[in-house]
């Protein structure tokens, strides 16, 4: 592993896997908040404070809450079931295929589970040729 790929993962580093993956554009959503797409599908996003998504102790919107697509449904409780994860998710994403992400806590993860986290979304977004064809140059 390099030193970057064990390096804490920093908000920033989103923004460059998610514009590194192929075929990505970048809309700006409600707010100006940057929604990562591939093929008109976004698979990363830049939320806006809701109301499902609260400090439990305050009753404050989370600002800074980062949505990521999984693949299944099996997927996003293997994440927001591992205690380990500071992936979460809320009622407002029942039956969704994504997983909640604070970003004042993605430092707990590493670079290199950032850029498998992002990878996995643009794959499960992604068409089947686009995920071949990335999947085999790699």
């Amino acid at each position: 592993m390099s030193q970057v790929d064990g390096r804490p993962a920093a908000v920033e580093d989103v923004h460059v896997l998610a514009a590194g993956m192929p075929h990505v554009t970048v809309v700006h959503g409600s707010g100006d908040n940057p929604v990562y797409q591939v093929g008109g599908k976004s698979f990363v996003f830049f939320r806006n404070p809701r109301p499902d998504a609260v400090d439990p102790a305050t009753g404050e919107r989370y600002p800074d809450v980062i949505v990521f697509w999984v693949e299944s449904d099996a997927d996003k409780q293997a994440l927001i079931q591992d205690a380990s994860t500071p992936f979460f998710t809320t009622a407002h994403f029942d039956g969704h295929p994504s997983v909640l992400l604070r970003a004042s806590r993605i430092g707990e993860l590493t670079h290199a589970e950032l850029a498998e986290v992002v990878q996995d979304a643009w794959l499960s977004r992604a068409s089947a040729r686009r995920a071949a064809a990335w999947l085999a140059a790699r």
